[in-house]
């Protein structure tokens, strides 16, 4: 198996699309080409249940645009977030668990690192990760109304996600701010160095960057909301938990997966932190929003 999915190739969508009529359908269009620096594809999700409790894994922010119902997110420490109109899940740390009350319908997209700066203009990842934020207070009161304004009128009759994506493109567009041209360059770095091996090397990362490690540190804090070694811990889980919750998945793939874990125990620790469930409990596939999730999280059938 080659290297883990860098964050862009994850950020742009690769890996499974799941739709569960059951308990939720999801739908998925690719961004216009000026945004996909910034954004994966764009997600319409929708769940029919009154009631639904479900998890969010580790990974980048996400706007979520509530077009019917309405959420809570729970963190560690007992802080409970409620969703807005217009809301942006900030790049996490650990998963986090989600109350949804139903039916609900939400429009969205993740954000890559160079997304989150420029669509934030420049705010740091790590000092607002792990939260549910007004995307209002953070990307712009355009974005707030665009929100309302595709509720209202999707009550009315419903949008088909490419009218949403048609809707939402251009004002993400105007907001966007202009990064410095070394921080770019870093974060293609940084996605180059995860995207070289499943347990990539610092000395590898420091060798070839064009700061020092304490400034390469808290830049890739910034944009990334971890500093580098836990960044890399992060990915590392999240790509063997987007292979452990795929029915798909071979044998062979778990074992060389596994190869990069210290022993069993690592593994389920290490997953159990960024999806909140063990690799046993991501097997039942119970919890479809998680499973959505992760779909984006999946290396490419080749790897």
């Amino acid at each position: 198996m080659t290297g883990v999915v860098p964050l862009q190739r994850l950020v742009a969508g690769e890996g499974r699309d799941l739709v569960d009529p059951a308990a939720l359908t999801i739908a998925y269009q690719a961004p216009p080409p000026p945004l996909a620096p910034y954004v994966g594809r764009f997600f319409l999700m929708c769940g029919q249940a009154p009631e639904r409790v479900d998890m969010l894994p580790a990974g980048p922010g996400v706007l979520a645009l509530f077009l019917q119902g309405a959420g809570t997110l729970r963190l560690t420490g007992g802080v409970a977030d409620a969703s807005h109109c217009a809301s942006l899940v900030t790049p996490l740390r650990t998963a986090a668990r989600i109350e949804l009350a139903g039916p609900w319908q939400v429009f969205g997209t993740l954000l890559s690192p160079l997304g989150w700066a420029a669509l934030t203009g420049g705010r740091s990842a790590a000092d607002l990760g792990n939260r549910l934020r007004d995307a209002g207070e953070l990307l712009g009161s355009g974005v707030r109304r665009l929100a309302i304004e595709l509720a209202q009128g999707h009550a009315v009759q419903p949008f088909a996600l490419a009218e949403l994506v048609a809707r939402a493109a251009p004002v993400l567009a105007a907001r966007l701010h202009a990064l410095p041209e070394p921080h770019v360059r870093l974060v293609a770095e940084v996605e180059a160095w995860l995207g070289r091996a499943p347990s990539p090397s610092l000395d590898d990362l420091y060798r070839d960057a064009c700061y020092s490690p304490r400034q390469l540190q808290r830049l890739v804090d910034r944009y990334f909301g971890l500093p580098p070694k836990q960044l890399a811990r992060r990915q590392r889980a999240l790509r063997a938990a987007a292979l452990l919750a795929d029915p798909r998945t071979a044998p062979q793939q778990v074992a060389s997966m596994a190869d990069h874990f210290y022993d069993q125990s690592h593994l389920i620790r290490e997953v159990r932190l960024v999806t909140g469930r063990t690799p046993a409990r991501l097997a039942e596939r119970s919890l479809p929003l998680l499973d959505a999730m992760l779909g984006l999280y999946a290396p490419p059938s080749d790897a």
